[in-house]
């Protein structure tokens, strides 16, 4: 039986997904195709509106995160107890935060199994110019080898999260190289501080176009062949349509796993609403969601949404992130 044959025998629709010979063979051979498509066609959670799970999506490299297991990631900044709870208490006490929730989010979900992740801003957005004139900081490499350090405490992801100012992707990502040739750590992008009219960050909400997305996407994939890793994971946090254009110019890889996380805050219904108009109704490939401790609980009904609620979504999220 030929390579062909033996994927689509495992599911129906691979021989239409647009991957190379190569990744055909690796595959068939390490990846549960049958598993993948039963738990992508999961996370849809009854979609009937065509749109989940997403069409001609590239099985992903063996070695996958997703969707064999969710991500629940604390967010912050070593230097700041304001930016997100990643940074607010001492770090034993966080990771203790952090593994209760990844056993609450496995209560909450016992069929799929979590994977606690860190998500640290390695570059941070600036209200003023700075030496660089380019309205940002990049956090020492010292900083992001102490996150690296408490994620292997809990045998956690990293995700290295950049706020570009009035740089851009195209010259911070290739900064973080030596990092990206660990197996845990991979990449998040923010579009709210990519400042491309020259606001300063904080006045208006950014933006990246597919073309910066596929920048960082074609080069974490380059990363991912030179060294021989597993899949690596890019999320791309998004709370309007303009903080995202072009969305179907997105371009997937078998190397790259793309999350779209719907990163606003507010009362449930705000945030269900931004999730089902910015995140649901523009797919891309896998969806994320983003708790605030704080901001969430702001504004009556002063609540946050409740792990249940969220598991509701259509789609379900696969990636949760908490500030």
């Amino acid at each position: 039986m030929s390579i062909a044959q033996l994927a689509k025998a495992q599911s129906a629709d691979t021989t239409t997904r647009k991957i190379s010979a190569d990744t055909a063979k690796q595959t068939v051979k390490l990846l549960d195709t049958a598993k993948y498509d039963s738990l992508v066609m999961k996370l849809a959670n009854g979609d009937h509106s065509g749109r989940w799970p997403v069409k001609k999506a590239p099985l992903p490299l063996p070695g996958a995160t997703l969707p064999f297991y969710r991500v629940v990631a604390y967010y912050g900044n070593m230097y700041s107890t304001n930016m997100g709870v990643l940074g607010q208490y001492p770090p034993k006490i966080m990771l203790e935060k952090l593994q209760a929730e990844v056993k609450s989010w496995e209560a909450a979900d016992p069929s799929t199994p979590v994977k606690p992740a860190l998500h640290y801003i390695c570059v941070t957005a600036q209200g003023e110019p700075g030496r660089n004139g380019l309205h940002n900081l990049r956090m020492p490499f010292k900083q992001i080898d102490s996150v690296l350090h408490m994620a292997q405490k809990i045998n956690a992801l990293v995700f290295l999260d950049f706020q570009v100012g009035f740089s851009n992707v195209q010259t911070e990502i290739p900064k973080i190289e030596k990092y990206l040739q660990m197996p845990n750590v991979n990449v998040g992008i923010d579009p709210e501080f990519s400042m491309k009219e020259g606001s300063v960050p904080g006045k208006r909400i950014g933006t990246f176009d597919a073309a910066d997305i596929n920048f960082v996407s074609n080069y974490m994939a380059g990363i991912v062949k030179k060294y021989n890793l597993p899949p690596k994971i890019l999320v791309v946090h998004r709370f309007t349509k303009r903080m995202v254009t072009n969305y179907q110019d997105i371009k997937l890889h078998p190397e790259v796993q793309m999350v779209m996380d719907m990163d606003g805050w507010g009362g449930p219904d705000l945030k269900k609403d931004s999730y089902k108009y910015f995140i649901s109704h523009e797919p891309v490939q896998f969806t994320g969601f983003k708790l605030f401790y704080k901001n969430d609980i702001k504004n009556p009904p002063k609540r946050m949404l409740t792990k249940a609620e969220v598991l509701k979504l259509q789609p379900a999220p696969v990636y949760i992130q908490y500030q």
